[in-house]
């Protein structure tokens, strides 16, 4: 297949992204992946995994756990989602993205092998985590960073035994809320952990303990973050993990959150190693580590951040780092728009809208996009200063028509709404 007979045969599979979210799908089953994995000769076997889940986080965590291990000399191979842009972003090896004539290749060996073995058909995540998997294996990676899907214990990724597994924290996603939802939801991210593997968590408590504890871990563990102070392009941490305390260390990355997201990845990669990192290693990782979609500046004068906050965490996360990190700019606008599943209530006061000078609420481009009206009264009720407009590229010129040079614009919420904004400044 080329790129684009590729994205025509994901878009006739099932996508739970854009379909009813993952905490409502039943008769979750890792039973295809493992019939695929077999056939191919098992691939995600070729080389040791660090796995990651965890409701917020994960991704960032995933790219700095990418950035160790390569300027440790080793040959990474990446799995993240979702994409901003292209689902090549999906796919790295080497800290460089598939490009697209591969991606068509490796999701077309895919699809022809379901359907020469006249297997039951894939799902879009499925098809494209297996197409990783295959070409992490034929490109002789030496070690894969895999970032669950949604949950864990039955996410497609799931057919991996990490060596590492990194719980980042237990939130209240892909859940109705419902009594216990904490538990339960502990459970399926810690069903990712294999017998006698490392883990990496990073809310220290008994109840998760336990949890983690029945799944026969060699070991738990928890790194701290002593110190995370704001500096010029990012924050000057220091970290202590069970092998070492790191002083000093800049990471090139915006956001309070991020410090404990780099504890994370300092202390998975040394339970990695089974020692301690080198400053020489932790400089060169954290000085050019990307997060795109976290805090990303993609225009200047004003200027304008992308971040996936879509949930209250992230929110939350989000409303911290624009007072710390860039506090010192004049007027605020937030572009929003989100998908449901979640309470626009509960995301929109923890990312504090009424504080903001004008929040415009738009329509997230999937067939689970909030509508921009029903966003719009909502923010309104919490005080704030709103206005609608359905799609997010007029969206983003009534902001601009109205922003200064000194201005701070935020683009948040779902990653369909952050793709469009990033094509969008591209163009500025």
């Amino acid at each position: 297949m080329d790129y684009r007979e590729a994205l025509n045969h994901l878009d006739r599979l099932i996508n739970y992204e854009v379909q009813p979210r993952a905490g409502a799908i039943k008769g979750l089953s890792l039973d295809k992946m493992l019939n695929v994995m077999a056939i191919l000769g098992d691939p995600q076997h070729a080389c040791p995994v660090l796995h990651i889940t965890g409701t917020n986080g994960k991704g960032s965590t995933a790219r700095m756990i990418e950035s160790l291990l390569s300027a440790m000399g080793l040959r990474v191979g990446l799995y993240t989602s979702p994409h901003l842009v292209t689902p090549c972003e999906r796919i790295r090896v080497g800290a460089a993205e598939l490009d697209q004539p591969t991606f068509g290749q490796a999701v077309g060996d895919i699809a022809r092998l379901v359907e020469a073995a006249e297997l039951e058909p894939l799902s879009w995540f499925e098809t494209v985590t297996a197409a990783a998997f295959a070409h992490f294996a034929n490109e002789a990676v030496e070690v894969a960073v895999v970032e669950v899907g949604m949950l864990g214990r039955f996410d497609a990724t799931n057919v991996v035994d990490g060596q590492v597994a990194v719980i980042t924290n237990v939130g209240r996603d892909h859940t109705d809320g419902a009594p216990g939802w904490w538990r339960r939801v502990a459970q399926e991210k810690a069903g990712i952990v294999k017998a006698g593997s490392s883990v990496v968590v990073g809310e220290s408590t008994a109840e998760l303990t336990e949890i983690v504890a029945a799944q026969s871990p060699a070991s738990i563990v928890t790194p701290a973050l002593l110190s995370k102070e704001v500096a010029v392009g990012g924050r000057l941490l220091s970290i202590e993990t069970p092998r070492s305390t790191h002083s000093d260390v800049f990471l090139g990355l915006h956001g309070a959150h991020q410090g404990h997201n780099a504890a994370l990845a300092v202390c998975a990669v040394e339970e990695f190693f089974d020692a301690p990192l080198s400053s020489e290693v932790l400089g060169e990782a954290f000085g050019s580590v990307e997060a795109p979609g976290r805090l990303e500046v993609v225009h200047r004068s004003p200027l304008m951040l992308l971040d996936a906050a879509h949930n209250p965490p992230g929110a939350q996360a989000l409303a911290r780092s624009l007072v710390e990190d860039f506090g010192g700019l004049n007027r605020r606008f937030l572009v929003f728009g989100i998908q449901d599943g979640r309470d626009p209530a509960e995301v929109l006061g923890a990312l504090d809208a009424a504080n903001f000078d004008l929040l415009v609420t738009c329509t997230a481009p999937t067939p689970r996009g909030v509508a921009a009206r029903a966003l719009c009264d909502t923010a309104v009720s919490l005080g704030a200063r709103a206005e609608a407009v359905s799609d997010i590229a007029p969206a983003l010129d009534f902001v601009l028509d109205q922003a200064d040079d000194e201005d701070l614009i935020v683009v948040a919420g779902s990653v369909t709404v952050l793709e469009v904004a990033r094509e969008f400044a591209a163009e500025l």
